[in-house]
């Protein structure tokens, strides 16, 4: 009975499901950078080789991950507009959808670098734009339009507005200290935008992906296209 009590729970096998959870937990608290195939599988428990079966190597798990933060998309996006916007308009439907994104993308800070950089699309992205293609052709757009539409929607499809300058590196980001020391010096050239930058100044309440990428500014976008969007459709 003794020997019974003090026996270990077995542990759950390893699989691709939960290398990629545990792979997500270990960016989500100390970024991109400290993932390695050696310190996930020793935070896993296992043999670093054993990964392999799984995960072909370093690419092969961004490539995961890429395809996991993916299905959180859709899965966020397909939730938000069933609770939310059942029914709803072909513009409340897509602005639910895309702030479903991003959630998802300032829960993962790191997300938008890696997707930007991968040379593979993820899986999943094909349906979710078809899904995006099908609401604005319920809501009454031709083909044509949509196709545009995806152009001007870009990444903001996925939650997040891509910098114009940004590194190749996945989870590469925008080095805010560099750029604004930079902008410092260059002020005495530069009126319109030093003064611009210094009268938008972020609130600290307002969540960032970037240098200049905040809620208040995605949003912004968002409208922006669907009014141009909805005078198109005509």
């Amino acid at each position: 009975m003794g020997s019974r009590m003090g026996a270990k729970k077995p542990r759950e096998p390893l699989s691709r499901d939960r290398a990629l959870t545990a792979a997500i937990a270990l960016v989500d608290a100390e970024g991109l950078p400290a993932l390695t195939m050696r310190r996930l599988a020793a935070g896993l428990g296992v043999e670093a080789m054993s990964l392999y079966h799984h995960l072909p190597g370093k690419e092969g798990l961004l490539d995961g991950l890429a395809e996991a933060v993916v299905a959180e998309i859709e899965a966020a996006a397909a939730g938000r507009a069933e609770a939310n916007t059942a029914g709803g308009d072909w513009r409340t439907r897509l602005r639910q959808r895309f702030l479903a994104a991003r959630a998802v993308m300032l829960r993962h800070p790191w997300a938008p670098g890696l997707l930007s950089s991968r040379p593979n699309v993820p899986a999943g992205v094909y349906g979710y734009y078809d899904g995006i293609i099908a609401t604005l052709l319920d809501g009454g757009f031709s083909y044509r339009i949509a196709h545009r539409a995806l152009h001007a929607f870009g990444s903001l499809a996925l939650g997040f507005a891509q910098e114009v300058f940004q590194p190749a590196a996945a989870g590469g980001e925008t080095d805010v200290d560099a750029a604004e020391a930079e902008l410092a010096a260059m002020a005495a050239h530069l009126p319109h935008l030093t003064a611009m930058v210094a009268a938008e100044v972020h609130d600290a309440a307002d969540p960032t992906l970037g240098w200049c990428d905040s809620q208040t500014e995605f949003e912004f976008t968002l409208d922006l296209l669907f009014d141009g969007l909805d005078r198109a459709r005509g």
